[in-house]
């Protein structure tokens, strides 16, 4: 298997790299929707934040990414893991990227009847799909946009839910599906389900640098990748291990974050400035402000944290202004002036 490209080797696209740092260490923000022109890192920053994580540990043999200190009650009825077994001997393995094509069929994204058991044994018995694969990981979407209608209402159901259920051919399964939602595309393709599009807690803009000295780096950087990939890992390892005990700390402090009263209320009047709908602006821009705290060391979640996570959080859930013509960037970035100053 293919080494990934370095997290900490990406040039710019600071806000992507953070946003994605900052799902992966509290996955219950909601995932990631990354909007920008080709060929600016998109893919390349899902899969290198992945071989950052350390590998996560599951149940040995269990198909669906089973942890082994979780209720067995929680793993499907249908893995072949007995509960008396769960806990022994477990599995250290990395932290699952997997694809989701737009072509893909419904049966293998959710699973489906295991045809080679049915017709050479007679069982019944349950294939797992894309979604089994995902849990605990990294569910990653590119040109989301494009995206079939019937996947995007599956995908709503399970980010919903967190438990993909299958009921078809017989089989009555469900198994847990939390995963890490990643979305990329270019918005000139078409827009995205207001539906789905919700369901996103962060989403970031990405453009292609217009200087030349990043332009330049960037290239030089790609280069030397593909042309010794051992070496150019090498050299950035140190600077991914630094990283990596960040999200590692970040995650550990994550349940004791204190967060004011002070800054829920100062989020609420934000949301309620831009006239979001729904609190799921709220909830998210708290939960994305709290793992921001973490992830910089500090005692407690403030404006600080609510500025630099207020322009990924809410810009995707502001109506349309007729009257307003500023993008939704600016619209978000005009109302931290207004509530929360400079």
């Amino acid at each position: 298997m293919r080494a990934a490209f370095p997290f900490s080797a990406i040039v710019g696209q600071e806000e992507m790299r953070l946003a994605l740092l900052v799902a992966a260490v509290d996955p219950s923000i909601g995932g990631v929707l990354v909007f920008g022109d080709r060929g600016t890192g998109k893919s390349t920053a899902v899969r290198a934040l992945a071989a950052l994580l350390p590998p996560m540990t599951v149940v040995r043999g269990c198909p669906y990414n089973c942890d082994p200190t979780a209720d067995a009650a929680a793993c499907s009825a249908a893995c072949p893991v007995p509960a008396a077994a769960r806990t022994r001997k477990p599995s250290r393995v990395p932290v699952p990227v997997v694809d989701l094509p737009l072509g893909a069929t419904e049966d293998r994204v959710v699973g489906a009847l295991d045809l080679e058991r049915a017709l050479t044994r007679g069982e019944k018995a349950f294939e797992p799909g894309l979604l089994a694969r995902a849990h605990r990981g990294f569910l990653y979407i590119d040109e989301v946009n494009l995206l079939e209608d019937h996947l995007v209402d599956l995908l709503l159901d399970v980010a919903a839910s967190g438990e993909n259920v299958v009921e078809r051919e017989g089989l009555s399964i469900r198994h847990p599906a939390r995963f890490v939602l990643v979305g990329s595309g270019n918005p000139e393709e078409g827009e995205l389900r207001p539906q789905l599009l919700d369901r996103f807690g962060l989403s970031v803009e990405v453009r292609t640098p217009n200087d030349l000295p990043t332009r330049v780096e960037v290239v030089r950087r790609r280069d030397a990748f593909e042309r010794d990939p051992d070496a150019f890992l090498a050299r950035w390892r140190r600077e991914d291990g630094k990283v990596r005990r960040r999200l590692e700390a970040a995650r550990e402090r994550l349940g004791t974050m204190p967060v004011s009263e002070h800054t829920l209320e100062r989020a609420a009047k934000l949301c309620m400035a831009l006239g979001t709908d729904g609190l799921r602006g709220e909830l998210t821009l708290i939960r994305a402000a709290r793992a921001l705290a973490c992830l910089e060391g500090d005692v407690e979640v403030g404006d600080t944290h609510l500025r630099r996570m207020a322009a990924p959080a809410l810009r995707h859930r502001l109506r349309r202004n007729p009257l307003d013509e500023a993008g939704s960037t600016a619209r978000v970035e005009r109302a931290v002036q207004e509530q929360l100053g400079s």
